[in-house]
């Protein structure tokens, strides 16, 4: 009989709602089973999910544009985003899968092996094992009899000696990775009764903390991912036992209803229990409470056999901030349209199975209840297995809706979720037929491909709060300052009107002094001269009497008389310039005064105003960045408007397709319009001023603003004419702040596309400042900016040598260290257009020897990067080394540096024919057919695919040794 793990529940656990299922591509109706959608179908569907998306966003958007009282009467009334749900049905299907982010993504399956145990030890001794392990090839096989065995191919084949360190590295690591990164996961291990599925996946690793199962190192890395301050994770732990599904957390929550969402085809499980999880303890006390109370039983293959589907949920919710959109041209070129970033929520779930082991009545022994328990078992894989072959198969019924587990599992298996499956096997030849049923499971499931989904939603609540947090701030902030200069204003009018009436009262007692002494000197010279009158007067009587006697005293007395005159009248006019000296003393005296009282206040007032501007200047700042953003989610206002105006108005689906392209276009022409509504508003010059602001929000901000206008040819010209190239080239100079130098390096890779622009550049040092910012940054954005911008340089014939000259192929080849692939992509498009510049030129005769991309070394990264897997970086290298095997002065170094065969396979394997057309052109115009004869033909050989890339090296180096010894019949390609 089967026995129940009596265990309790331990210590304080937070518990929660189920999260709120997110929309899937397909959209079942509850009772029809699921049927795998065709390109077309599936395109619908997931047209139809991006447009509810969309309207949802549209809804809040126009939610958050009204008054904030009404936006909380909105907020509060749920049934407004039902209303939008249900019109955005009709709306949204004349968008592109594409725009999904949907990533094919097949079943990975690997196979472990267990080993012999005590019992196959014994019974099994005179007898091998009936699989052969193949680790390195990635095989088994399946042995028949003695002489005839089944070879198969896995993912990955692990030995009875894998560690389980490196079972969860092949098996789970990527899946968790892809659930961080905002995706579904699931991890699932099948096999017989006995092989090592709970051990796989459940060991907890008390005593060897080497044995930690997958459930366990899976949490170890979500929790050293994640914030504890923005992101959340949730667990429930069930079993499927006897198709009915039990809470292994709440033990009396025995019967939790699936609940399929008719719309999206979601399933959730709504009684389930949620436990809120901050730290690993926690979660092991967790597991520890979900195997005590899981159901097993002792049978004759194990001695405690799970009688029950065990899976465990974690759901992960991480707040983001959007990344800057890029926009690419068709040609390869890259123009930078940056938009401010947005808040996300990502919403990923990854789902862990141990499933229940298949067995056989007649070898496990099982009887009673426990015979039904096994026949329950049986049947649920049974379900899965049909289910598995329908979807491998491609048929279009496929039944989900059998079993309670394959309903559960439904995102799993042709969904939207990232699935690894482990399949267990033991090695001995007695359970030779479940051993075969396991790997052929294993083998059907491999053929299934899902289409990998991210799940994240715009947050626009918080960012709605947070914009109305600033603008209640600047609000406050303007309010605070406006009475500060009010007060300061009456303050200094206070201060000027006393100043001003004590001036006045020291301007009249100065007056007043000076009054009264001038009065007082006049009354001394009035008295002085009235004596010398008396005098003059007794005098005259004298000598009027004296006259009388003679006319000698007479003429005396006379020219006495005219003496006094004259000093009477020089007296007087001495009073009166003294008195008109007095007037000008007065005058100026006010004048001073005046402008002593008059230049205080002028420098009071001065600073005042000094302040004031630059208050204004920064108010003007902040009303350019606050503009930016309101016509940007204006016009994402707008085209979400004319989205819903355009799905309302048309009824049938091929309307919606004809307006697609019409949709795009006003897409495109708004975006132009909203940065040609702020360019006109503000002003190119304010712009670049900004760029010098002491703020860096405003630079970071202004440099954006920059990039966007770059993008547009009409403005390149008037950027460069108003210094704009010359205030990005500072930006690098002079800042080390990332973004800064990232957005700066993009808008003169924009400028760079420009002809004209790039000698510009290149005259004002610009390749130097380049490389200097390639050679301190280590942003995978920032280098491939910087990357692009270099490449679009290498494309000009006047300025080969300087750029050569001034480090950038060596700026180029130093950004390779970053390793990511768009990075390794601009890296690749500098040297192939270098390169054909190059052969131009040498075909031209301006250039001649070896070429400068050899001599810096870049040939070993060329040859090693020829056969990449990323498109773009091996079309480009592939161009580069044709163009490079043109010229016979570089043929030496081709052939000793492996490039030989690199080429021979882009002339065969090349998905482009114009470059392998182009690669056939160059072996055999450059091929003599006397030193072909020395290398015995090994270089068609090659071509032909009859010698081996081993051979052909070793012939190679022959070759190469008779040229060093003197010979002349090396070939030259």
């Amino acid at each position: 009989m089967a026995s129940n793990r009596n265990g309790v529940q331990r210590g304080s656990a937070k518990f929660d709602r189920p999260l709120k299922p997110r929309l899937r591509p397909s959209s079942p109706s509850p009772g029809s089973a699921l049927r795998r959608p065709t390109p077309t179908a599936r395109n619908t569907d997931a047209d139809l999910k991006f447009g509810y998306a969309v309207s949802l966003e549209l809804g809040v958007k126009m939610i958050m544009n009204r008054p904030p009282i009404a936006y909380l009467l909105i907020m509060e009334n749920s049934s407004c985003f039902d209303l939008l749900e249900e019109k955005s049905t009709h709306s949204v299907r004349a968008l592109g899968e594409d725009q999904l982010g949907l990533v094919p993504g097949r079943v990975r399956v690997a196979v472990r092996l267990r080993p012999r145990n005590a019992e196959e030890m014994m019974a099994d001794a005179d007898f091998a094992d009936c699989v052969e392990l193949q680790p390195e090839l990635k095989r088994l096989k399946l042995r028949r009899n003695n002489w005839d065995s089944d070879t198969y191919e896995f993912d990955e084949v692990l030995t009875e000696f894998a560690s389980q360190k490196r079972v969860y590295e092949v098996v789970a690591k990527p899946v968790v990775e892809s659930v961080l990164d905002g995706y579904n996961g699931t991890v699932m291990a099948y096999g017989q009764t006995g092989t090592g599925k709970t051990f796989t996946l459940g060991r907890l690793g008390e005593v060897d903390a080497s044995d930690r199962g997958i459930m366990v190192r899976s949490m170890e890395d979500i929790f050293a991912d994640l914030s504890p301050n923005t992101d959340s994770v949730t667990v429930s732990y069930l079993q499927l036992y006897m198709e009915t599904l039990q809470d292994l957390l709440n033990p009396a929550n025995d019967n939790i209803p699936i609940v399929e969402d008719p719309r999206s085809g979601d399933v959730s499980m709504p009684g389930a229990t949620l436990v809120e999880i901050t730290d690993q303890h926690s979660f092991l006390e967790l597991l520890r409470v979900g195997e005590a109370n899981r159901i097993a039983a002792n049978t004759k293959l194990n001695t405690e056999s799970s009688r029950s589907h065990a899976i465990l949920m974690v759901h992960i919710k991480r707040s983001v901030l959007e990344s800057e959109d890029i926009v690419s041209s068709q040609n390869g070129d890259v123009s930078h349209l940056t938009k401010p970033s947005k808040p996300l929520v990502r919403k990923s779930k990854l789902v862990v199975v141990d499933l229940a082991g298949s067995e056989r009545v007649h070898k496990s022994g099982s009887e009673g209840h426990m015979l039904e328990e096994a026949k329950s078992i049986n049947l649920s894989l049974s379900s899965l297995g049909k289910c598995i072959n329908a979807l491998a198969e491609n048929n279009a019924h496929v039944p989900f809706r059998d079993s309670k587990l394959t309903r559960m599992l439904r995102d799993s298996f042709g969904g939207t979720a990232r699935t690894s499956l482990i399949v267990t096997i033991g090695p001995s030849p007695r359970h030779r037929g479940e051993t075969s049923s396991t790997i052929l499971f294993g083998q059907r499931a491999m053929k299934v491909e899902n289409m990998l989904k991210i799940k994240e939603e715009f947050d626009y609540k918080s960012l709605s709060r947070k914009l109305e947090v600033q603008l209640d701030k600047l609000i406050a902030e303007n309010e605070r300052q406006q009475k500060a200069f009010e007060d300061e204003v009456e303050k200094v009018n206070l201060e000027a009107q006393c100043r001003i009436a004590e001036v006045e009262r020291n301007f009249a007692d100065a007056l007043e002094k000076e009054r009264l002494k001038c009065q007082m000197e006049y009354m001394e010279l009035v008295k002085e001269l009235e004596q010398k009158l008396v005098l003059n007067q007794e005098r005259l009587d004298c000598n009027s009497s004296v006259a009388e006697n003679g006319e000698g005293p007479a003429l005396s007395s006379v020219g006495e008389v005219t003496e006094v005159k004259l000093l009477l009248e020089t007296e007087r006019n001495r009073r009166k310039a003294a008195e008109e000296e007095v007037e000008h003393l007065k005058n100026q005296l006010g004048k001073h005064t005046q402008e002593q009282a008059g230049d205080a206040e002028n420098i009071k007032l001065r600073n005042i105003l000094e302040d004031e501007a630059n208050q204004k200047k920064r108010l003007e700042e902040e009303i350019i960045i606050l503009r930016s953003q309101l016509l940007q989610l204006n016009f994402e206002a707008d085209q979400m408007r004319r989205c819903l105006d355009n799905g309302s108005s048309g009824s049938t689906f091929s309307a919606m397709d004809s307006s697609r392209h019409s949709q795009y276009k006003d897409t495109a022409n708004g975006q132009k319009s909203s940065v040609a509504t702020l360019f006109e508003q503000v002003g190119l010059q304010k712009i670049l001023s900004l760029l010098e602001s002491d703020d860096a929000n405003v630079r970071i901000h202004a440099v954006k603003v920059v990039a966007n206008l770059a993008a547009e040819e009409a403005n390149q010209k008037r950027i460069v004419e108003a210094g704009g190239l010359t205030s990005l080239l500072m930006l690098l100079r002079r800042y080390e702040d990332e973004t800064v130098r990232r957005v700066a390096a993009g808008a003169i890779a924009n400028l760079a596309m420009n002809e004209a622009n790039q000698e510009l550049i290149m005259a004002e040092g610009g390749i130097t400042l380049l490389s200097m910012t390639a050679s301190d940054a280590e942003d995978p954005q920032t280098l491939r900016m910087v990357a692009g911008a270099i490449a679009n340089l290498c494309g000009n014939d006047r300025i080969l040598l300087t750029l050569r000259s001034q480090g950038g192929i060596k700026a180029l080849l130093g950004i390779v260290r970053c390793g990511h692939p768009d990075v390794l992509s601009q890296v690749a498009r500098g040297i192939a257009n270098f390169a054909k510049c190059e052969s131009r030129a040498s075909n031209q005769g301006i250039k001649s020897g070896r070429s400068f991309l050899i001599e810096d070394g870049a040939l070993p990264w060329i040859v090693q990067n020829a056969n990449n897997e990323a498109a773009p970086i091996r079309r480009h290298i592939e161009l580069a080394l044709c163009h490079l095997a043109q010229h016979e002065v570089n043929a030496k170094d081709l052939i000793s540096g492996g490039a030989l065969w690199e080429l021979v396979r882009i002339s065969r394997d090349c998905s482009r024919e114009d470059i392998r057309n182009l690669a056939r052109r160059t072996l055999s115009s450059k091929c003599d057919s006397r030193k072909v004869h020395n290398m015995n033909c090994s270089f068609w050989n090659v071509s032909n695919g009859n010698l081996s890339r081993k051979t052909f090296h070793d012939r190679k180096h022959n070759v190469s040794e008779k040229e060093n010894n003197g010979g002349a019949d090396a070939a030259l390609i």
